[in-house]
């Protein structure tokens, strides 16, 4: 291999300042959950999110388990991924959960004060069938808190709010 291909594939490796915008989720957070699964009120659950820097810090790795509890998810745990891709200039996702067996890819920017990141995806409606777009949004509060929002685009066009979670360090 040329040194010119060898110093290309190396520079993709290295991290950036995108990668330490993720530094404050890393730690362990107590999460209050609240799903609306239809008109009304959400239906309120609380766990825990322990994330960590994977690869070398590359990666944030997020690993969430639900407090015991009542409703839809009793067993509820999740796992996802997180970061910068240096190539195509965007952050990158997946989530997968226990509640499902499909991942849930996302992309997207964090906004001019380097708080706000909105991330898209799309995902099979299980009613339907059709094409449904997912849009998150996560807001950096401070190093102890963010939040994050889950909307769902319906093939209908409706966008409808179906998650939020507040984080707080533990």
């Amino acid at each position: 291999m040329s040194d010119e291909k060898q110093n290309a594939c190396a520079g993709i490796a290295e991290t950036g300042p995108e990668h330490k915008r993720l530094d404050p989720f890393v730690g362990t957070f107590k999460a209050t959950v609240k799903m609306w699964m239809g008109p009304g009120d959400p239906h309120v659950s609380t766990g825990v999110m322990a994330n960590k820097w994977d690869l070398g810090g590359r990666f944030l790795q997020q690993t969430y388990k639900g407090d015991p509890g009542a409703g839809p998810f009793p067993d509820f745990e999740g796992r996802g991924y997180w970061g910068y891709n240096t190539i195509d200039k965007r952050y990158e996702g997946f989530w997968i959960d226990s509640a499902s067996t499909f991942m849930q890819p996302e992309t997207g920017h964090v906004d001019a004060s380097g708080k706000v990141w909105t991330m898209k995806g799309q995902m099979t409606d299980p009613m339907s069938g059709g094409v449904m777009k997912k849009r998150s949004v996560i807001t950096l509060k401070d190093k102890d808190h963010h939040s994050m929002e889950l909307y769902f685009t319906k093939p209908d066009g409706n966008e409808m709010r179906v998650m939020e979670i507040q984080y707080a360090r533990a």
